[in-house]
């Protein structure tokens, strides 16, 4: 497990990992498994029927964490994963993933994967998510999740997706379903660069009663990148829903941003912003007096926008 520098770089990048992990974990390398554990609380075993693992988190289970990351060192590797997680009542649980690209060859090396959350009554889940991609090849580096999350009664996820640098192509799909009560907060984080092109397509449905949901965006599209956002809100009842999308556009990037909130009840509360800008002058100007380069000012701004 970990056998190599580019292994261990990837899977601190992605997972803020060091070393073997504490508890629960499935690391996932070029197509096979590099290293699993379950615990006393959290199962992990590998799928029969396609590529991919069950996770069952038992009833109560809180303050553990379960590592699920994938990583990718040969060149034209291709793969699809499907992965389901069970969440059984009760639970306080983090759930850490993330996919790291490294591309030295000329072929395209690329990860597609599903991830499906069944969350009990009652219980809290933290999902987080990065991407990286890095290599001197000129194979693509190309990622396609697609997360779907049913929330039952009193249910929530607190999902955080980050791309950091590196990935030339990505669709992202993202459907939440809440329950009665159930909450569900994404924060997306996106960074492109050069040429590259990213899509998030993601829907959340308010189906119960005092159910609520909240969808915060922050991207930043430099040099030829291109970006497009489609963040829906669905209202089925009485609830809550707020959709925030901030971009910053730099160079000859191109940016397209979709917010939509339909209610199909008289109760629902919906509400979406978006906004595309340049970085603003005077906030350049003041950090250049306290003697950074226009350039060490930009990338200052850049990471305070996408902490």
């Amino acid at each position: 497990m970990m056998d190599t520098e580019i292994d261990r770089a990837l899977l601190e990048k992605i997972a803020d990992l060091i070393g073997k992990p504490v508890g629960a974990f499935n690391i996932r390398k070029d197509s096979g498994c590099d290293g699993r554990q379950s615990t006393e609380h959290i199962e992990i075993t590998p799928k029969e029927d396609k590529p991919g693992i069950d996770i069952r988190v038992k009833p109560g289970t809180v303050g553990e964490t379960c590592y699920i990351p994938v990583i990718i060192t040969k060149s034209g590797l291709r793969e699809m994963v499907y992965n389901d997680f069970f969440i059984g009542e009760g639970c306080d649980v983090d759930i850490v993933a993330g996919c790291g690209i490294h591309n030295c060859g000329e072929a395209e090396s690329r990860h597609d994967g599903v991830h499906t959350f069944y969350v009990g009554k009652g219980s809290k889940v933290r999902y987080t998510e990065k991407h990286y991609g890095e290599g001197d090849g000129t194979g693509g580096r190309v990622m396609n999740p697609e997360t779907v999350v049913y929330l039952e009664e009193g249910a929530s996820i607190q999902m955080e997706t980050v791309q950091i640098r590196g990935i030339d192509s990505t669709k992202r799909g993202t459907k939440i379903v809440c329950g009665k009560g159930a909450e569900a907060v994404v924060t997306e984080r996106l960074l492109t660069h050069g040429d590259q092109t990213a899509e998030s397509d993601m829907e959340i449905i308010l189906d119960g009663e005092d159910s609520k949901g909240r969808v915060i965006s922050r991207s930043v599209a430099q040099d030829h990148s291109q970006q497009v956002f489609y963040p829906r809100m669905v209202g089925n009842a009485q609830c809550f829903g707020h959709v925030q999308c901030d971009s910053i556009i730099m160079g000859e990037a191109k940016i397209k941003s979709i917010p939509a909130i339909t209610a199909n009840c008289t109760e629902a509360q919906l509400v979406h912003e978006a906004a595309i800008g340049k970085i603003a002058g005077d906030q350049l100007l003041k950090l250049e007096t306290l003697g950074l380069t226009e350039e060490e000012a930009e990338d200052c701004i850049l990471k305070g926008f996408l902490a």
